[in-house]
């Protein structure tokens, strides 16, 4: 078993119920909103909101990416030599660097992709002030264990490991992978998303100033740099993003065999049930739906209601959905940001043309929103043909159908190439719903 499998696994999981996240990045692609500076190499960031330049970092070629693979191998050896405690207290150094850079962070997380002001502070402060906790929470798992009277399991560090994180949660994503990544004694080259380079560069190089040489380095570009380290010499890729490039992942790796640890798409269910509690069901739906202006890997994308009590249920699920408010970062009692860039809004706007145009209806929102925004949407009558149920649709919408029969209704919810999340709300029945979710 990999030690750092394992380990990841286990820091990840708490973070799961708070605000998983989701990101769309194709490695052959460049997303739209990043601009690649050709003459200078420079990797552009824009703020989502108004396409103004928040700034830049400069992008690492691959001849730089081969010299710090090299580097980061020469660095793990007397990193892996360290005990935990000793890890762990590099750990707490780098971390109680980074509490003066909160709000710095914080904003620049607002400005490169467009989270609001009070989402933005939650996911700095959380991942500034989590270090530690998750260095001690790793140091637990990896203590040896007692099999029986002759067997001893001990862990041991696999090398090289690169994270390739996400811009819908730059900060905490990232986080959740290199600090087990860290403690379990490997070295660690983090290679952002290109859309949110700048806040990625404050955190790594700050905590990285606290370690050894090499120990922790950043590599930034796009798609084809995140392809170029994973096909460098390397031991372990730790991924969060779109199913498409996890396969193309999953395909460079194996050629090594490089471990893996990779958290892809969700197209997440919900189920409601005559039995439920209408207006808890309606509050989760719509927030779980709009959570990070519906950019999370975990958000509720198909909503299935019991048709007994569908009206009473899409009715409260509108007026809810009503007090959401979409605007910029900096703007007074916004809960919905921008979509963090226009590949995005293409797609969202792109399936709520389809539902449209095939029998849905739209309770709230526009038709053909304009970017940046999607406003609050909601729409019911979706439909298996529809692309908001057969794919991810990553914002703010809250697609809703009615069922009659829960047996009919569980293979709907099943149908789907994702598995990553699945709600039931209900009473006397609703576990036994549950446990046939496939999630």
């Amino acid at each position: 078993m990999s030690v750092i499998s394992k380990v990841i696994q286990v820091a990840v999981m708490p973070q799961q119920d708070l605000s998983q996240q989701r990101f769309k990045q194709d490695a052959q692609m460049q997303q739209p909103g990043t601009k690649r500076d050709t003459s200078s190499q420079w990797l552009i960031s824009y703020d989502p909101a108004n396409n103004s330049e928040v700034g830049h970092v400069e992008i690492t070629q691959p001849d730089e990416l081969e010299t710090r693979i090299e580097k980061a191998k020469q660095a793990s050896k007397a990193w892996a030599q360290l005990t935990l405690k000793e890890r762990a207290a590099y750990l707490k150094k780098g971390y109680d660097a980074l509490i003066p850079f909160q709000n710095e962070l914080a904003e620049l997380i607002s400005r490169e992709m467009g989270k609001d002001a009070r989402r933005a502070g939650y996911e700095a402060s959380g991942t500034v002030h989590s270090g530690e906790f998750l260095a001690q929470e790793v140091a637990q798992a990896l203590q040896p264990q007692n099999i029986n009277r002759k067997t001893l399991l001990q862990y041991r560090p696999l090398g090289v490991v690169a994270v390739i994180s996400p811009w819908n949660y730059p900060l905490a994503m990232a986080n959740n992978l290199l600090v087990p990544a860290l403690m379990a004694g490997n070295s660690v080259i983090v290679k952002p998303s290109e859309q949110t380079p700048l806040v990625a560069d404050l955190f790594i190089r700050t905590l990285s100033q606290q370690l050894p040489d090499g120990v922790l380095q950043i590599a930034h570009g796009d798609g084809r740099t995140g392809a170029a380290l994973v096909e460098g010499d390397i031991n372990m890729v730790a991924f969060t993003g779109s199913l498409a490039t996890g396969k193309k992942i999953m395909a460079s790796a194996a050629s090594g065999m490089k471990r893996l640890v990779m958290e892809l798409g969700g197209n997440d269910p919900m189920i409601v049930m005559a039995s439920a509690d209408i207006q808890r069901a309606a509050r989760f739906a719509v927030a779980s739906s709009f959570e990070n202006t519906g950019q999370m890997c975990t958000s509720t994308e198909r909503v299935y209601v019991d048709e007994r009590i569908a009206d009473q249920f899409e009715q409260a699920v509108v007026q809810i959905a009503r007090g959401y408010r979409a605007g910029s970062w900096d703007e007074d009692n916004v809960n919905i940001g921008p979509m963090a860039n226009t590949g995005q809004h293409d797609i969202v706007r792109r399936h709520i043309k389809d539902a449209l145009e095939k029998g849905a209806s739209l309770k709230l929102g526009d038709a053909d929103p304009e970017p940046p925004f999607i406003k609050p949407t909601v729409i019911t009558g979706m439909r298996p043909d529809m692309l908001l149920e057969s794919e991810e649709t990553f914002g703010p919408v809250v697609a809703i159908d009615r069922f009659s029969s829960l047996d009919e209704v569980i293979d709907r919810a099943n149908n789907s190439v994702y598995g990553l999340g699945a709600t039931v709300f209900g009473g006397a029945g609703a576990q036994a719903v549950a446990e046939r979710l496939q999630a």
